[in-house]
């Protein structure tokens, strides 16, 4: 390991290494925005890679150095001995940004990986300081990378026409010469498939399954945290047992009783068994804030001439702002995204919730496209309202709440 704690063997290591992520990264994102063939080429990564990181710590902070190392990299992928391959179909212009893209992010990268790393031995300071910073860029890249490209499949794919998708299923660029007509998945879902009415159903299922969730946890919350009462450390030890019942095991029991009742393809009975799902880890993270929350302002209150629901209503619920917004999104996920009951429960079009018309566009009958279109319909609205609430989420509204 003491090897490794010198600048000439650190930094051919992250360089090598770096560049196989950045070449990757650069091959994949130029692959989607094209269509065209690009790849990283790995072992000529790690040898121009190790040889550009054994250069940089020699002349640290030096722009002609860094400068040089770019032209470098700009001409090894151009030429075919570089860390990643351009297929022969490959446009000039695309050849061009990939390789220039690729040579201006990683000198500038690695520079900021190897800042003030000295060419000699390292001190433990300043080896675990470049590791972290590759460590810390590899992160960034690979969960960003596990996020967006998904998304982005899903997006273009929404965009494409039949033609194309049979013509190239793997082909993620855009034909912008369509115009408005790229938006022809849309158009149909929501004029031939129904899907403004699946939309309307979701929202307001997923409204009152906050607000009944709600209603119900705040209450049982509140008196799991600050009330004495018989049974009240096992009840809150106890909340979340029913998630260690599989869904699917109480499937066929709900649907027998739902069947036999009457309310088996009705919203009623979605509203009466999606609040089922959520009270529980509604109560559990209520009254754990509630629990957080200082007990003298409600004292204070109390002595006010105040009761116990005026308390509640004027102080407690104020102060837990946050952790009722952080419930209601996640509440609001979990009936927004929630397939099996509504598949189970739902066989009446007219009823549907978005995931359940989304299930419908699975069929061989039916475009690929319309169903990518769907699910961006489907994934849109909820990373909106997750962005709008979040500084909800992040601010403290106890702070100050209690002085001296």
């Amino acid at each position: 390991m003491k090897l490794f704690w010198h600048g000439l063997v650190t930094g051919p290591v992250l360089g090598a290494l770096w560049m196989v992520v950045l070449s990757t990264t650069v091959a994949v994102t130029m692959s989607f925005a094209t269509g065209d063939p690009f790849r990283p080429a790995i072992w000529m990564s790690l040898l121009w890679g190790g040889v550009l990181g054994a250069l940089l710590p020699l002349r640290p902070g030096k722009r002609s150095v860094q400068a040089g190392a770019g032209l470098l990299v700009f001409g090894l992928v151009l030429i075919g001995v570089g860390p990643m391959v351009l297929g022969p179909e490959v446009a000039l212009l695309s050849r061009w940004i990939a390789a220039g893209g690729l040579a201006v992010v990683f000198v500038w990268s690695l520079a900021r990986i190897l800042h003030e790393m000295p060419a000699g031995r390292l001190n433990r300071h300043e080896f675990e300081a470049a590791v972290i910073r590759f460590l810390t860029g590899f992160g960034y890249i690979f969960f960003t990378a596990v996020v967006l490209i998904p998304f982005y499949v899903m997006v273009m794919t929404s965009l494409k026409s039949q033609q194309a998708l049979l013509q190239n299923p793997l082909d993620f660029s855009l034909d912008l010469s369509q115009g408005w007509g790229l938006f022809r998945s849309y158009a149909e879902l929501f004029g031939q498939f129904n899907f403004g009415t699946y939309l309307w159903t979701s929202f307001f299922v997923s409204v009152l399954t906050v607000l009944i969730t709600l209603a119900f946890s705040i209450p049982g919350a509140y008196a799991v945290a600050r009330l004495r009462f018989a049974g009240r450390a096992a009840f809150s030890r106890s909340i979340l047992l029913i998630y260690m019942v599989p869904m699917i095991v109480l499937a066929l029991p709900i649907y027998i009783a739902f069947s036999v009742t009457g309310l088996r393809n009705t919203l009623i009975g979605i509203l009466l068994i999606y609040p089922v799902t959520t009270i529980p880890v509604a109560l559990y993270m209520l009254q754990g804030y509630f629990r957080g929350l200082p007990a003298e302002v409600e004292e204070a209150g109390l002595m006010d001439g105040l009761n116990r629901l005026q308390v509640i209503w004027k102080i407690t619920l104020p102060l837990a702002l946050p952790a009722l917004a952080s419930v209601s999104l996640y509440v609001f996920m979990i009936a927004w995204n929630e397939f099996l009951l509504a598949f189970m429960l739902l066989d009446d079009p007219s009823k549907f919730t978005l995931t359940r018309g989304i299930a419908s566009l699975n069929s061989s009958e039916i475009p690929r496209q319309h169903l990518m279109a769907g699910a961006v319909i489907a994934t849109v609205p909820i990373m909106a309202i997750f962005l709008g609430l979040e500084r909800f989420m992040t601010k403290g509204l106890t702070a100050g709440s209690v002085k001296g």
